[in-house]
């Protein structure tokens, strides 16, 4: 009966918020990693190519798998600009409506760049490798150097 009394002062509803809290908390639990880098009173400066490229030859490990990560995003480009040129212009072609036309390039770009990233993960293996750890990993060496010409 004392497990009753505890039940029923929380409530159905405060017992179910509780409950639903916890259960977004745990989906939302792979953002912890990343707040040493983003939960920053200052942000980290911005990084260019040639910083991507000077990780990506010094950890053999994480740094081919950020390349094809980052060439991956060529693929859902290319995709993504045939599905906006296919569905678009089929849209056009039948449609003649201004509106029409423009939701079905957005939809077409939408799903080609789908299509597009699929085709990558399969056509370099992205399956096979951990893509947060990859960036995740990226992101703790920048903060290092970063950090590190701060000090010198």
């Amino acid at each position: 009966m004392a497990e009753g009394s505890d039940s029923s002062a929380m409530g159905f509803l405060g017992r179910h918020y509780e409950e639903v809290k916890e259960h977004w908390k745990n989906n939302f639990a792979f953002l912890d990693y990343y707040k040493k880098t983003f939960g920053r009173r200052e942000p980290l400066p911005k990084w260019t190519d040639a910083d991507v490229e000077e990780f990506i030859a010094s950890d053999p490990v994480y740094g081919p798998q950020l390349k094809d990560i980052r060439e991956s995003r060529k693929y859902a480009l290319f995709g993504a600009l045939l599905g906006a040129a296919h569905l678009g212009g089929v849209s056009l072609r039948y449609s003649k409506s201004p509106h029409g036309f423009v939701l079905a390039t957005g939809f077409g770009a939408l799903c080609g760049g789908v299509l597009g990233l699929e085709v990558a993960e399969h056509w370099k293996q992205l399956y096979k490798i951990d893509k947060q750890a990859a960036n995740l990993r990226f992101l703790y060496w920048w903060e290092d150097k970063t950090l590190g010409n701060q000090r010198n």
